[in-house]
């Protein structure tokens, strides 16, 4: 998203804020010439927001901790971090007159339909872990604070990111997969998910929304699903095969047994104009032949150290 921004908007002051506690500094690394950065290492829970989001048109909240599963083991961490480190936030905006753009998911769902959307009724909102739970939170504090304060706010309710970017991770099903695909290692599945269908979302159209309402400033105080597609784990693990013909699956109990189906719709946001233009098969593409060169590079220099080692 950064790499994106100064070309969307070349005369604007992109500051960032990060306490660089995933150590994704090459994210840093090689921006634009064009852009206008200024890099604040600081965290969202002692720094001062106000300050940093003085004159801020907007702001765009990506802390959080994301792990979905890992989550589950840190709550008290969880709920400082994604819970109180977005109420913070929200105050400096309001502070501010500065808007706020919130990244929701769409695991707050857990209803078992085979179509939701954003109209979903709040007691069929049932998140299966403490991650989507803190999502959830937030949500409705920011439509709280929305109605008290006047925070003028979007929220994206993300499908799960796939895509090849200069700091990505490999916690997420997708990326995971082809990770472990890339290194010969047998795919690990949840038991209960192989036929589960799920919302994905590329993330050259994560970025291209973002930019998206920051052009069209649409802070509407409202919720959007934001997903390129809907997929299986099954169709997914067949579209890596295509690439990784001989990948193995093993199958394993997960501790976050959600056995619900369902499609989420995105057409709630498509109606705004924006149009999804991210392919789910020519992402998994791109990452399956990164992963792949890396694979090639490492195989070439273990040959070269044996041959070094032969003659000496």
């Amino acid at each position: 998203m950064i790499h994106e921004l100064p070309i969307e908007f070349p005369n604007a002051d992109i500051v960032m804020l990060d306490n660089l506690s995933t150590q994704r500094y090459v994210s840093l690394f090689n921006l634009p010439s064009q852009g206008r950065y200024r890099f604040v290492e600081g965290d969202i829970l002692t720094a001062d927001l106000a300050e940093i989001f003085c004159e801020s048109d907007a702001v765009i909240h990506l802390a959080a901790i994301t792990d979905a599963a890992g989550s589950n083991d840190i709550p008290e961490r969880l709920q400082e971090i994604n819970v109180r480190g977005t109420e913070r936030v929200a105050y400096a905006c309001i502070r501010t007159g500065s808007a706020l753009l919130f990244p929701s998911s769409t695991s707050v769902y857990g209803v078992s339909a085979s179509i939701v959307d954003e109209n979903c009724q709040s007691q069929d909102l049932l998140p299966q872990s403490l991650y989507a739970h803190s999502k959830l939170k937030c949500e409705q504090m920011l439509a709280a604070l929305g109605k008290s304060h006047n925070l003028d706010f979007i929220i994206f309710r993300l499908g799960t990111v796939f895509g090849v970017s200069a700091g990505m991770r490999f916690h997420t099903a997708i990326n995971k997969f082809i990770w472990q695909a890339s290194q010969d290692t047998p795919l690990t599945v949840w038991r209960t998910a192989l036929q589960q269908r799920r919302p994905y979302l590329d993330l050259s159209d994560a970025a291209a929304a973002v930019s998206f309402i920051l052009r069209q400033r649409i802070f509407d105080r409202q919720i959007y699903n934001v997903l390129t597609t809907n997929a299986t784990v099954s169709e997914i693990v067949e579209y890596i095969r295509v690439h990784v013909p001989d990948l193995q699956v093993n199958y394993v109990d997960s501790p976050i047994m959600n056995q619900l189906s369902y499609t989420v719709s995105n057409r709630k946001f498509r109606a705004l104009g924006f149009e999804f233009k991210g392919n789910l098969r020519a992402g998994i593409e791109e990452t399956v032949q990164l992963l792949q060169s890396i694979s090639n590079c490492k195989s070439h220099s273990h040959a070269l150290v044996e041959s070094d080692a032969g003659t000496a």
